[in-house]
């Protein structure tokens, strides 16, 4: 079993604490934000704060990851978003947090995590043989899966306390998995440095273009997540104004992906997928957006839940076999700026269809917003299997 690997261990571990205090940032900022203003639009300004830093960052992240320690890097990411923790509560408790500072902390909390995403997703492949990859990167999307329900609900019930309270816990944890990083033992073995010239610095995207299962399957998520995605940063909306909850129902909804992606991210960790790769990926993300129309449509607490934990368990489908395709098939000299890249294209779809949907819902309002989204996940997925045969295709992952 990978958690019977110290190294392993250590890296889940710093997932899990990590992921569970950036979940519970997202709850807790979202709900204090839209108290403070009542906009729709400032929710995916959030977004939009937290992806800048990634566009500006990812060349440099790449270089950083493939010419340093990345336990160290991950490390120190981890201790910065513990201090802007610190900053979320001194604001709260001073009276001085305005919608401006928290894009502003925001903002420093995408940049950190610019770093240390693609990072951490290189570190796997240094502490884990080659066959074990797939399920290692199931067991690390397992951690994720853990963070977003305990995140968001316990950052939920907090936040009945106090969002200061939720922003002082979450610092605590993020200390703790930055601790756990600093420990990880890496196989990793020390390579020369290679002179930084603009061809290095730009061949992770080179790499990634001339890949086309790689540049496939990247696009597809962009795309996908980009419009179907976003709809997360509406619950919000969702919670208080057409589901009719409070603070901890805003956390079970939060959490609601994560169910149903942890119980699929557990299977896979066990029963690894083998065959049939690509047709699998498509399916999955046609499923995502049919989830996605119907919790659109929901004004049932119940039914919002089930078709959010669907929509879980299929997007984390589609994670698997991306990340794992692209730690398989990228040399270890290249993983932290391929990663980097990969980054960008999750950050994009991410936190940019954050902002996308929180505009979509300041000028056509919440329900038409979601349901636009997932009717265009459903096309994009379909328009995919016409341009990217070769990744439809695949049928495992050493092919």
């Amino acid at each position: 079993m990978l958690l019977a690997h110290p190294a392993f261990a250590f890296l889940w571990c710093s997932r899990v604490l990590a992921n569970v205090a950036f979940n519970m940032l997202g709850v807790a900022v979202g709900w204090q934000l839209y108290a403070l203003t009542g906009r729709a639009l400032d929710l995916g300004l959030v977004g939009l704060a937290q992806f800048a830093p990634i566009v500006v960052l990812t060349l440099i992240v790449g270089q950083v990851a493939d010419r340093y320690d990345r336990r160290l890097i991950t490390a120190i990411c981890l201790f910065v978003e513990a201090a802007t923790a610190t900053a979320l509560v001194v604001g709260t408790v001073a009276g001085w947090l305005s919608n401006t500072s928290i894009f502003a902390i925001m903002a420093l909390v995408g940049a950190a995590r610019a770093f240390e995403s693609p990072t951490t997703t290189a570190l796997v492949s240094d502490v884990v043989p080659r066959p074990l990859v797939a399920r290692a990167m199931a067991w690390v999307v397992s951690a994720t899966q853990t963070a977003r329900i305990v995140g968001p609900a316990l950052g939920g019930f907090l936040y009945v306390i106090g969002p200061g309270t939720t922003y002082l816990t979450a610092g605590a944890l993020f200390v703790c998995a930055g601790m756990c990083a600093a420990v990880i033992r890496s196989r990793r073995a020390a390579r020369a440095s290679e002179p930084v010239m603009l061809e290095s610095v730009l061949s992770g995207i080179v790499f990634i273009r001339d890949q086309r299962v790689l540049l496939g399957t990247m696009s597809l998520d962009l795309f996908a997540v980009l419009l179907g995605g976003g709809a997360t940063a509406l619950l919000p909306i969702y919670a208080r104004d057409i589901l009719g909850t409070g603070p901890g129902g805003l956390g079970l909804l939060r959490a609601a992906p994560a169910v149903g992606a942890l119980a699929t991210s557990v299977f896979l960790a066990y029963r690894p997928l083998r065959w049939r790769i690509g047709r699998t990926l498509f399916r999955a993300v046609m499923v995502f957006g049919v989830a996605t129309v119907v919790f659109g449509v929901s004004s049932s607490f119940v039914v919002s839940l089930a078709a959010l934990g669907v929509l879980g368990a299929a997007d984390v489908v589609s994670v698997v076999i991306r990340a794992s395709l692209v730690q398989i098939r990228t040399p270890d000299t290249m993983r932290g700026r391929v990663s980097a890249v990969h980054s960008l294209f999750t950050g994009t779809s991410n936190q940019l269809g954050a902002f996308a949907s929180g505009l979509a819902a300041a000028l056509f309002g919440a329900i038409p917003a979601v349901l636009l989204g997932g009717l265009g996940t459903i096309a994009v997925a379909a328009l995919w299997i016409r341009l990217f045969p070769e990744l439809r295709r695949i049928r495992s992952f050493e092919e």
